[in-house]
């Protein structure tokens, strides 16, 4: 990577309660809309989403190349964040807290502790964690592959273990 890069994204209303924005690097348009609580449209993208889904992209790549760097070998990652917005009294919207849920499979009961140590670093240094000043909180969780036993299928599994 350069030392520095630009970025830019394009946004414009199009009619009503609806807008598009897109960027250089992709073909496709984003349709937006306020959130349908504040008069928007169903069915659309709201700013407040792909702010989440900023948060949520960057930590999952942000993950990738720091288990990436430490040799780490995991089965899956998934992300979920959860923004909650308050209006205040003189009818501003702002989010008051983002919830940050990762969820990481990995291999082995071994690789637990190192695991729930990477997602922490990864909300440390995760760059639009750092660009985003509302008050963020990891719960993150670790869970092993699980693996059937020889011979049960994944409903004997279920029925036995009650899985």
């Amino acid at each position: 990577m350069a030392a520095e890069c630009t970025y830019r994204v394009s946004a414009w209303w199009t009619s009503g309660r609806s807008g598009l924005a897109k960027c250089e690097s992709s073909p496709n348009t984003i349709h937006f809309s306020a959130a349908p609580e504040l008069g928007g449209l169903q069915g659309r993208w709201t700013p407040e989403q792909l702010l989440l889904c900023a948060l949520a992209g960057s930590f999952t790549t942000t993950f990738f190349d720091i288990a990436r760097g430490v040799k780490f070998d995991y089965t899956d990652l998934g992300v979920e964040i959860q923004g909650s917005v308050r209006r205040s009294r003189t009818a501003e919207c702002n989010f008051n807290e983002i919830l940050i849920r990762p969820r990481l499979t990995v291999n082995s009961e071994e690789q637990r502790e190192a695991g729930l140590n990477l997602l922490r670093r990864t909300k440390s240094v995760c760059m639009i964690s750092w660009a985003i000043t509302v008050p963020q909180r990891l719960q993150p969780t670790v869970e092993t592959v699980k693996v059937p036993v020889e011979g049960w299928s994944a409903q004997d599994t279920e029925a036995k273990l009650g899985a």
